[in-house]
C-alpha cells in the first residue's frame, strides 16, 4: 500500500509539474503576412510564416517567439529598452545583477552585453563570440552578430543577433537553436522575419 501511494504520488507530481509547464508557455498564434507589434513597443514585423508567441515575458520590453518549442528554436525581441536597464527581468539585482544597456554605448558592445545577460540570465559558463560585423537592422545602422554556448542541460546552441541604438533605446532580436539540426533548419526563417523589422 506504501508502495502504490508513493507512486501515486509521484505521478501526480509529475502531471502537475507538466500541466503548469504547459500552462507557462501557452502559445498565442502570430499568422502568416499580419503585421504586429512586438514586446509592447513600435517596433513591427510581418512573419512570412506561422510563428507562436509565447505568453511568458523574458523582461518589460522583450517577447520570445518559437516553431516548434522555445528549446528548440527562440526568437526574442528587445525593443526600446532603456538606458539603465537590463535586457531580462532581474531575479535577484543584490545578489545577481545583470548587465545594464548605456545609451552611450557603442554598437560592438552590445554582443558583450548579451554575453554577459546570458551568463547571469541562464547560468551559463561557456560563451563564444563567433563573428560580428556592421550591418542595418530596423532601417537604421546596426550590427550583426553570431555566437554560441552551452546551457545548464549541457546542450551547445547557436545563435545570431541583429542590435541598433535607436534615440537612445536598444532594439535587438537574437535567434538560438540548438547548433545541431535545428539552428541550420531555421535560420533562413529568422532571416527572413528580422528583415521585416521596422519601427512604425
Amino acid at each position: 500500500m506504501k508502495i502504490r501511494n508513493m507512486l501515486q504520488g509521484t505521478a501526480f507530481a509529475i502531471f502537475a509539474t507538466t500541466l503548469c509547464a504547459t500552462a507557462a508557455h501557452a502559445h498565442k498564434l502570430r499568422v502568416k503576412g499580419e503585421t504586429v507589434t512586438v514586446a509592447d513597443s513600435t517596433l513591427a514585423v510581418t512573419p512570412s510564416r506561422d510563428w507562436n508567441r509565447l505568453d511568458i515575458k523574458p523582461g518589460k520590453n522583450s517577447e520570445t517567439w518559437t516553431l516548434d518549442g522555445e528549446q528548440l528554436n527562440d526568437v526574442t525581441f528587445f525593443a526600446g529598452i532603456e538606458s539603465g536597464k537590463p535586457l531580462v527581468r532581474e531575479a535577484n539585482a543584490k545578489r545577481d545583477p545583470l548587465p545594464k544597456f548605456k545609451s552611450n554605448m557603442l554598437l560592438i558592445e552590445i554582443p558583450e552585453l548579451l554575453e554577459g545577460t546570458y551568463r547571469t540570465y541562464k547560468k551559463i559558463g561557456a560563451f563564444q563570440l563567433l563573428s560580428t560585423e556592421p550591418g542595418s537592422a530596423f532601417g537604421h545602422d546596426g550590427v550583426q552578430f553570431t555566437y554560441e554556448y552551452t546551457d545548464a542541460d549541457e546542450l551547445t546552441r547557436k545563435g545570431e543577433a541583429r542590435a541598433s541604438i535607436i534615440k537612445g533605446k536598444l532594439y535587438m532580436i537574437t535567434f538560438d537553436a540548438p547548433r545541431l539540426h535545428y539552428f541550420d533548419s531555421t535560420l533562413t526563417d529568422f532571416r527572413t522575419l528580422a528583415d521585416t523589422a521596422k519601427l512604425q
